[in-house]
């Protein structure tokens, strides 16, 4: 890699030792360099006329892709990646933190001691005298439901099991990965309601679609079991914050655990809002930045499609003396067969090709053992459906 080939343009801070990951000789590394190769960054609210045409990948170094155009990159054929996982075991002990807070009372209890003055003997008795109001609950025994297995709720579950809870889980999209990786002991809730009914802790860790958003509403906060409380580090918006408010005023709900803070929710006694601490975590931000900056480097050098939230995952060994073409295009009929004709009008020998597609989108490696003309890029771009064409040279 003697030669300096591409440009990541940074936004934000971004841990170093994930930008160690670029090596010096190879990658210019800065923040917003014009004509980038690809875009880095944490939770800038990136806008589409931020990303010029050179841009072949953006990447988040975190989980949630909010602040990213992901619909207008996929239409120019742009993957989006980010780093699943990376920070679930800093979210994890946020989430076991604001159980332990809220079964304990620790925050009123907190609030209460700091507004107490007077010498040690007074301090004494206002504490004896006070400290009924802040009999909580110990957590052995208790039931614990999770909403969405992904990286971050298993470990939730399998640290609840832990703390001697019985736990419930909820997940029709777990993958293969996370079901291994979950502990034999927690039980399958046959669906959101049926979890909600058989758990007095709710934790919910799902992404924010139009199907989640709302998920939990007052009707199923009443159906928890007493003394009921809720635990939301995925989105603000996946509980209706007026139906907590109106749970909490009832006695339907004990507390609520956030990691959004907001107007309605501020200075309520019930609820525990900490300051969106879900990966602030030297730990999750090292994990994050290392994870996309690897998986940056992969499609760069190689093409290959790792942890992508809009591409489908595509990994093909290259190998050392072979150009590569790597196309993006919709997911329709007969489109290797124009790629693969095109290639042979012009005598070039497929040595390897792998075709992947994620809904309305696919994604093509294809191996040739001579150099790619121009000419063929550009015949190939014109084909109708195709959204992207790049080749990477051997050495890379």
């Amino acid at each position: 890699m003697a030669a300096l080939k591409y440009r990541v343009s940074v936004y934000n801070s971004i841990s170093a030792k994930g930008l160690e990951r670029f090596p010096a000789g190879h990658y210019i590394v800065g923040k917003a360099l014009p004509s980038p190769d690809a875009i880095l960054l944490r939770s800038h609210a990136l806008s589409v006329e931020e990303v010029p045409a050179t841009v072949k990948a953006v990447a988040r170094a975190g989980t949630g892709v909010n602040n990213i155009p992901v619909a207008a990159l996929t239409a120019r054929g742009v993957p989006v990646f980010n780093a699943p996982g990376a920070n679930a075991n800093a979210v994890k002990e946020l989430v076991i933190a604001g159980m332990l807070l809220a079964a304990r009372n620790l925050s009123p209890a907190l609030d209460f001691v700091r507004g107490l003055s007077g010498d040690d003997a007074t301090l004494h008795k206002l504490v004896e005298d006070g400290k009924k109001t802040f009999v909580g609950m110990e957590l052995p025994g208790r039931t614990l439901g999770v909403i969405g297995l992904g990286a971050i709720g298993v470990k939730v579950a399998n640290a609840a099991l832990d703390l001697g809870m019985q736990v419930y889980g909820f997940d029709p999209a777990m993958t293969v990965q996370n079901a291994w990786q979950l502990h034999p002991g927690v039980r399958q809730a046959t669906s959101v309601d049926d979890l909600i009914s058989k758990s007095q802790f709710v934790s919910v860790h799902v992404p924010l679609l139009d199907a989640t958003r709302n998920l939990i509403n007052y009707e199923r906060l009443k159906s928890m079991k007493k003394p009921s409380v809720l635990l939301n580090f995925a989105r603000a918006e996946i509980v209706d914050e007026d139906a907590v408010l109106k749970a909490l005023a009832d006695g339907v709900l004990h507390a609520y655990a956030c990691d959004f803070p907001s107007q309605k929710l501020q200075h309520h006694p019930k609820v525990i809002a900490t300051p969106h601490l879900g990966a602030s975590t030297n730990e999750a931000e090292d994990n994050c930045a290392v994870m996309v900056a690897e998986q940056l480097r992969e499609f760069l050098e190689t093409g290959n499609v790792r942890n992508s939230v809009n591409f489908p995952e595509a990994v093909l060994g290259k190998g050392q003396n072979q150009h590569r073409l790597c196309i993006a295009n919709a997911n329709v009929p007969n489109m290797v067969g124009q790629i693969t004709t095109a290639l042979a009008n012009r005598n070039l020998n497929i040595a390897d090709l792998l075709n992947k597609s994620r809904g309305d989108l696919a994604y093509t490696l294809v191996d040739v053992d001579s150099v790619v003309p121009q000419e063929l890029v550009r015949e190939i771009s014109a084909i109708h459906g195709v959204l992207s064409v790049r080749v990477i040279a051997p050495d890379a």
